[in-house]
């Protein structure tokens, strides 16, 4: 007798709803999906105990009758595609017919729904299994409640994480899609707390507000761009607004939240030298094509896509984001530090099932979470420019209080600039800023830099031989003046290294030596055309040795050792290795050895000098690695703070 035999349609169910039914989140995206699919213009979502107890999902779409409703329950049932044609020009959400078989194999439902003409029905499931089925007067549209989720497959349910941790990815998933449709109204409510509310007015800014709050809002840049295939547009932060985790990036596609390294690493080019080190933007981009140019057809959580002219259309994202970025950079206002809260704990959603009373914490408030360490304004070490990256967290949008973890900030006695800005009571108790009034776009709108005029710019002395102190009639300035001069050597070696004649090159009478182990030795055999094409011919001496005999007359005199350790170094880093990036790390390298250092003391005519060149530079406002090189402290905001004005 064989040995291969027919699974039946429970097990298979359950089997397959482990793809689609990850947490209570996926559940939340696969029912909203639907509805916004059925054309639904007010969603609302209910969770309790973070969505394992009960998820309600309600809609004003066109609803079902009663042989729909009973069919879209089973597997590869669906009335998006008809045929293998449609699969390639898909513009709905969903197209499997598996979100709903899936969910109900490994939950209750109860699911009410009317199409406006038949009446409507109520239809029952547990596990599969059709438990009731009854005609129902229900308004059109659909009305879907899943509950006990997990509740015959309990080994899923153990590995549940925390409430406020399921309840983040929710959070997260309602927010990435009201960024992607702000023309539906969203609301999203936790045990009986509001954590989100959009009005479906059609205004992208407004949403961003809703979201990030009124103070993010107004530090959002519009850009756009169109080609032959594609159309983007969207909205990206200040450079000094920060996050540390790329995942505040929101990539749409034709409608669809998508994950895309090549468009999120597109964003983060665009923002060059903008951004310090381990700091990521804010941005929205909202990508228009022909279906046919995008497959969303790799797994069954669709959020993974393939692009046809990815690379094209990564260049334009990357250039109207930077005209965007480049057009808006001046001087950051200073801001007073704020303290951090303490932190809270967190309960387990497994031991909390097993209790009889399931509460959650009656402090529900919505926070944003902050990067695990703020840079200070003083700089202990100039040399590097590097800010520190903080460690993210993977939810980038408001979570619960419990499920944020502050770390504790020293008081400042000065103002300070922070890359990650601290975020006042508007951007973090979301219900008041949702029932609040409307931000309006002409308020959002507003700049938030100054251009620093740096012509009327008076040098009034230095501060701990580190920061020049300037004047002018608009208040006064602060000056990182290794920061400053970085900018200036950096603009300089960039064009000296394009201008270069890759032919020009300077023999060493003792040639350097350079170890590396053997799977990089590898690689750089595989990169020594490159590295060539760059000035740096890598010569094998022995079985892990390459020596270098002459190098590009530009180098530096005594630099020439790390500058071509550092070139390889990234060659060897970069996925793809690009002749014009290794050029510019180059540049960058090169600025930062040989600029002025902290505990320098400088004459005044060295820093008006300074000052000077400064405001020669094509982009004065920012370091190679993106920290600020100056911070300016208007008269209104000096009198403020001494009270003078209230």
């Amino acid at each position: 007798m064989g040995q291969i035999v027919l699974m039946d349609e429970p097990l298979s169910n359950k089997i397959a709803a482990g793809e689609v039914v990850e947490r209570p989140a996926s559940v939340v995206k696969e029912l909203v999906e639907n509805a916004i699919d059925a054309g639904g213009t007010s969603i609302e979502v209910r969770l309790e105990e973070a969505g394992l107890s009960s998820i309600r999902v309600t809609d004003n779409g066109k609803g079902m009758d009663t042989e729909d409703a009973l069919l879209c329950f089973s597997r590869h049932a669906t009335s998006k595609i008809g045929n293998e044609h449609d699969l390639f020009r898909i513009r709905t959400l969903g197209f499997r017919g598996e979100a709903l078989a899936s969910i109900a194999a490994v939950s209750k439902v109860d699911m009410q729904t009317s199409d406006g003409e038949s009446g409507g029905c109520r239809i029952r499931i547990e596990g599969t299994r059709l438990v009731e089925q009854e005609p129902a007067a229900y308004r059109r549209g659909t009305d879907i409640t899943v509950s006990q989720l997990f509740f015959n497959t309990p080994a899923r349910l153990k590995y549940m994480k925390t409430i406020q941790t399921e309840l983040g990815h929710s959070i997260d998933y309602m927010n990435r899609a009201a960024l992607s449709h702000p023309d539906i109204a969203f609301r999203l409510v936790h045990n009986g707390q509001e954590h989100l509310r959009t009005s479906g007015s059609g205004n992208l800014l407004k949403v961003i507000s809703d979201i990030y709050g009124p103070g993010t809002g107004r530090k959002m840049l519009a850009f756009e761009g169109e080609s032959a295939d594609y159309e983007v547009s969207g909205y990206c932060a200040l450079p000094e607004v920060t996050r540390a985790s790329k995942n505040y990036m929101t990539v749409l596609v034709n409608g669809r939240w998508v994950k895309s390294y090549a468009i999120t690493r597109a964003v983060i080019d665009a923002y060059h030298t903008y951004l310090p080190i381990g700091r990521f933007p804010i941005a929205v981009i909202d990508i228009k094509g022909d279906p046919y140019l995008t497959d969303v057809n790799v797994h069954p959580a669709k959020q993974q896509i393939r692009l046809s002219k990815e690379p094209e259309l990564c260049a334009l994202i990357r250039d109207a984001v930077r005209r965007a970025v480049s057009g808006a950079i001046g001087a950051p206002a200073a801001k007073p530090p704020k303290e951090a809260r303490p932190k809270t704990e967190q309960t387990s959603l497994w031991h909390q099932r097993e209790r009889e009373n399931r509460v959650m914490p009656e402090n529900g408030k919505t926070v944003y979470q902050p990067a695990s360490h703020s840079p200070e304004v003083r700089v202990e070490n100039h040399e590097t420019s590097d800010s520190g990256a903080a460690n993210g967290n993977s939810l980038p949008f408001p979570a619960t209080e419990g499920q944020v973890q502050h770390s504790e900030t020293r008081r400042q006695p000065t103002a300070q600039i922070i890359s990650d800005p601290p975020v006042g009571k508007e951007e973090t108790d979301t219900p008041e800023l949702v029932d609040g009034p409307e931000v309006q776009e002409q308020q959002l709108e507003e700049g938030h830099t100054r251009k620093v005029p740096f012509g009327e710019l008076e040098v009034v002395g230095q501060i701990h031989g580190t920061y020049i102190v300037a004047q002018s009639t608009d208040g006064f300035y602060l000056v990182d003046q290794h920061a400053a001069q970085e900018r200036i050597k950096y603009e300089y070696f960039r064009e000296k290294v394009k201008r270069a004649d890759g032919n020009e090159r300077q023999a060493l009478m003792i040639p350097l030596t350079f170890h590396y182990p053997a799977d990089d030795m590898e690689r750089i055999r595989e990169l020594r055309g490159t590295l060539a094409s760059v000035g740096v011919e890598m010569e094998e001496f022995g079985s892990r040795t390459f020596i270098v005999r002459e190098h590009p007359a530009w180098f530096p005199a005594g630099s020439e050792e790390e500058i071509i350790d550092a070139i390889v170094e990234q060659a060897l880093t970069e996925r793809r290795t690009d002749i014009g990036k290794l050029l510019e790390e180059t540049a960058i390298l090169m600025s930062c050895k040989r600029s002025i250092k902290a505990n320098h003391y400088l004459t005044r005519a060295d820093m008006e000098r300074l000052l000077h060149d400064l405001g020669q530079a094509e982009s004065p406002y920012t370091c190679p690695h993106g920290r600020p090189v100056i911070i300016h402290f208007s008269t209104y905001e000096i009198e403020k703070m001494f009270k003078r004005v209230m």
